[in-house]
């Protein structure tokens, strides 16, 4: 019987079946092969692991390197360098970096060798340019560097995750740290933050360039004791006040790192508040580092007597979302496990942060996916490039601050003056702070100003008035210029936690006095020359009461920048026309300020609450031209709580010289059922005019920004009701006012 052709397909399948199962076998087979090829920049092909496989989830892919490690790599993952050499994962170290990458300095940063690296004003000094911009453009320098170093074969050294910024407020000048923080206002501070934060981690939409681990978290702004304090307020400063700079930070600028502070608040140590886990994770969404400060997990039981022991103190401090300690930890976490008060999923869970930021770094995936990973490879180190030098004399010419030129002393003609008397201890040198690299040049003040007049002008140097030096040579001058301020490391290097006078300050010491004692120094140069200009190198505020009511030409720029000397000239002839404004208010004397330890800001701290009149108020700083304000308007008649209005105004140069003004915005609230401070800084710009030339600015105020924490049901509230916005030159110097009405 013959066959039909229908029997005879049927007989065919399950041949044809089996064909096409061992090619579909052998296909998904190579995919899964290929797929799970570890790349390194050393061996592009080598094992296979799961988390190499970059088609998977982040989570899944941390899951799985947690799976595979041992306990003991686990604990050594806890540390500050994530690597596990046994599944090929090499992660990266911190590196210090408020100013500039840190690889050298007076701590001797750079392991195993020092390296150079531009370095720029204390941070500080960043603030006072008021320009997120170029402080964007200050990190990416400082982040290119720290991988140049960190990838270079003739480096090799460093890392990629950056302690900076200093996050905190300046909320007193006494405090011995204020030169590394941007100033007392939050909204100013987080603005810059951001900027910082945006810079260090790059453009790329999934890797950073570096991670931005911020510090100190928080309310830390006293020195003296602070392994033993608890700075004490209430919620609504921690929403409004002190965390605000932080809380930009994870939110606007993505940082996803940062250190706890040694401090308590309201008496629990932040190295186990529970606001780490509540507010920062589950709040803003950070899901990467969080990490003690150096000893903070021992100080819990010799210090602050909060733990009875190491191994209690261990299990605290992870539990409360600590995922790397800066402290001898390894016996105490192993303590804490042989005791049963910590689990190993508990440290999965703190270790899951430390990887989610190696990733980010892309220091898990093929080098050829990551854009930075080609650097380190160029022929010229980054730091002598003219890109970096430029970047470093612009940050330090934008953060000089005029703060007086009686009779326009200033800027000085070179046409005219032919013998200048350059005074005083911080002329012919550069300090550099404990948290500095180590620059790859120096330009001091005397040779900055030396430089730029040249040959032709005689330029004589006194350091002080031993034998009536600086008197005879102020004398015998047509000007004198006097630079005093204090030593960033408190005039003695070598003994920690020591300074040589009352007013000098650093870290674990907080300042006693706002008094300059070099002011005995300004008056006899200023009796001995009427022509005298101060030069105020300090990373704090000074109650130089004297020399403002006498000296008819003051200028203030903070340590640190390797281009010290030659930003400064270009201000005092005129080569740049300064506009660094002030970011924290200087005091007339220590009776305006309240205790140190009083952290209740509402009692007389900050321009919001200030009592009385300073010396120079926030924002304050003057210019070589002048400028008008005029015309201020709005692009809708009420403020939606939800949404955002325009507020526009016309800015004229009405002097006779290009200039920068920075333009201010305040609120005050009218109505409120809360306390408010006097006003409150809610955008700023800085702006270029030429002479005669007119510029319509436009800053955008959000709703959001007028909210209060709402202690009853424990959000931000934004209420209705008048608010008059207030633009001008600095927090003392209203120009132009208009009320406008927020509706819910």
């Amino acid at each position: 019987m013959p066959v039909s052709k229908r029997t005879t397909r049927l007989r065919l399948c399950p041949a044809l079946l089996l064909l096409l199962l061992l090619l579909v076998l052998s296909f998904a087979n190579a995919i899964t092969t290929a797929s799970m090829v570890h790349h390194t920049a050393d061996d592009p092909q080598t094992t296979q692991y799961p988390f190499q496989n970059l088609s998977l989830p982040i989570e899944e892919r941390i899951n799985n390197i947690l799976s595979l490690m041992t306990l003991d790599e686990k604990i050594a993952c806890l540390g500050t360098n994530p690597s596990v050499p046994r599944l090929g994962i090499k992660g990266s170290g911190h590196v210090e970096g408020i100013h500039g990458l840190a690889q050298g300095g007076p701590a001797k940063w750079g392991r195993p060798a020092t390296i150079p690296t531009t370095t720029f004003p204390q941070g500080i000094g960043l603030g006072e340019t008021w320009d997120p911009e170029l402080l964007r453009q200050v990190a990416a320098v400082e982040a290119r560097e720290a991988r140049y170093i960190f990838q270079s074969s003739k480096y090799h050294q460093g890392g990629i995750v950056v302690r900076s910024p200093n996050a905190d407020l300046g909320r007193d000048p006494r405090w011995g740290r204020t030169e590394e923080c941007y100033g007392e206002d939050p909204y100013f501070n987080g603005t810059m933050v951001v900027a910082f934060v945006k810079g260090l981690q790059g453009d790329d939409p999934k890797y950073w360039q570096a991670a931005s681990l911020m510090k100190h978290f928080l309310a830390n702004s006293n020195e003296n004791d602070r392994d033993k304090t608890s700075s004490d307020f209430d919620e609504r400063l921690f929403h409004e006040y002190y965390s605000v700079p932080f809380r930009m930070g994870v939110i606007e600028g993505g940082s996803r790192a940062f250190m706890a502070s040694y401090n308590s608040m309201n008496g629990v140590p932040m190295t186990v508040n529970p606001v780490l886990e509540n507010v920062t994770r589950k709040e803003w969404g950070q899901d990467g580092i969080i990490c003690t400060d150096a000893g903070a997990m021992r100080n819990l039981v010799t210090s602050q007597k909060y733990a009875p022991d190491f191994s209690h103190a261990a299990a605290l401090s992870v539990k409360a979302g600590i995922g790397q300690f800066l402290d001898r930890y390894p016996d105490a976490v192993r303590g804490a496990l042989k005791n049963n008060l910590l689990t190993e999923a508990e440290i999965d869970r703190a270790l899951k942060g430390n990887f989610r930021v190696m990733i980010r770094l892309g220091l898990l995936d093929p080098p050829s996916l990551v854009p930075y990973s080609t650097i380190g490879s160029e022929a010229q180190d980054p730091w002598l490039s003219e890109k970096h030098k430029a970047v470093a004399r612009l940050a330090t010419q934008e953060s000089v601050v005029l703060l007086k030129n009686s009779k326009n002393l200033l800027p000085l003609n070179k046409k005219t003056v032919k013998s200048i008397a350059v005074i005083g201890p911080r002329a012919s040198e550069v300090l550099l702070d404990w948290y500095s690299g180590t620059p790859p040049y120096k330009v001091t003040p005397l040779e900055g100003i030396k430089n730029s007049v040249g040959p032709d002008v005689q330029v004589g140097f006194a350091a002080n008035n031993d034998e009536d030096a600086a008197v005879k040579l102020a004398r015998r001058s047509d000007v004198a210029i006097v630079c005093v301020g204090n030593h960033p490391n408190g005039a003695n290097d070598t003994n920690w936690g020591k300074v040589s006078v009352p007013s000098e300050g650093r870290e674990a010491v907080d300042r006693q006095s706002l008094t300059l004692e070099q002011e005995e120094l300004i008056k006899q140069v200023y009796q001995a020359n009427p022509k005298t200009v101060v030069v105020l190198v300090s990373s704090f505020p000074y109650a130089i009461n004297w020399t403002q009511a006498n000296v008819p030409a003051i200028v203030h720029l903070a340590l640190n920048s390797q281009e010290e000397g030659r930003a400064l000239a270009d201000v005092i002839f005129g080569d740049y026309n300064p506009a660094g404004r002030l970011v924290q208010t200087w005091p007339r004397s220590l009776d305006q300020l309240p205790p140190m330890m009083d952290y209740d800001i509402r009692h007389g701290r900050t321009y919001m609450y200030f009592k009385g009149e300073p010396l120079y108020p926030f924002g304050y700083g003057l210019s070589y031209t002048t400028f008008s304000y005029s015309n201020l308007r709005t692009n809708a008649r009420s403020l939606p709580s939800t949404g955002s209005m325009r507020v526009s105004f016309d800015l004229r140069n009405t002097g006779s010289r290009s200039g920068e003004e920075v333009v201010q915005l305040y609120v005050k609230h009218l109505h409120s059922s809360v306390e408010r401070p006097e006003k409150e800084l809610k955008g700023f710009k800085r702006i270029a005019l030429r002479p005669g030339e007119t510029s319509t600015v436009t800053l955008e105020l959000k709703g959001e920004q007028l909210a209060h924490w709402d202690t009853s049901h424990h959000k931000f509230v934004v209420e209705s009701g008048p608010v008059q916005l207030l633009i001008g030159s600095s927090s003392a110097n209203d120009k132009l006012k208009k009320i406008v009405e927020v509706v819910n």
